[in-house]
């Protein structure tokens, strides 16, 4: 296994930043109303991954997988691997989603966990690289995000519409726009 601990120097400035995201970002500007609770209540684990090729990856993400599975959902709910030294090209990014999804079956972990993703040059299908609503999936490192599908589903049950969640982003972020986003990530926006 290649997560780096919690205490080493690069960690502690990669899970600093990376809180600092979730606490501005995500969290202060509701980006996910999902994400407030399990955060202030201390069950978001952060770790980060000194894999360096994606295969090193994929072993950290499957024992990542496994530790959330593990896990009583009342100590850590959900879990973001950050794997900063890899994966920093967006195109080739998007791309290793299929091995995650791939993963995920070869696991026998879907329809019980799932992996959202997050990437600093993160871009929907039909926008601009510079359309500040790709900002909803940007954060500062390569990031997959590790969710519990009950954990999910209680949320989307909870809110109704979740199309409506992505509408209110799309134009929260377009109200911020770029000199907003920069000054609410302390000047380290994407």
């Amino acid at each position: 296994m290649t997560i780096l601990s919690a205490d080493s120097d690069g960690a502690v400035s990669v899970i600093a930043r990376t809180r600092h995201w979730l606490e501005q970002a995500v969290i202060g500007l509701n980006l996910c109303p999902f994400a407030k609770l399990p955060y202030r209540e201390g069950r978001v684990r952060i770790v980060v991954s000194d894999a360096s090729d994606e295969d090193a990856l994929l072993q950290d993400l499957a024992d990542e997988l496994a530790a959330l599975r593990n896990a009583d959902p009342k100590e850590c709910e959900t879990s973001v691997l950050v794997h900063p030294q890899v994966l920093g090209d967006f195109l080739d990014y998007n791309d290793f989603l299929d091995a995650v999804d791939a993963l995920l079956e070869a696991l026998g972990l879907d329809g019980e966990l799932q992996v959202a993703s997050f990437h600093p040059d993160y871009q929907f299908a039909d926008t601009a690289p510079d359309d500040i609503t790709n900002c909803s999936n940007r954060a500062p490192y390569p990031s997959l995000h590790l969710l519990r599908e009950a954990s999910v589903e209680k949320a989307v049950d909870s809110v109704g519409d979740t199309d409506a969640i992505f509408e209110r982003n799309m134009g929260r972020l377009r109200e911020l726009g770029w000199a907003g986003w920069k000054a609410l990530l302390g000047g380290q926006g994407q």
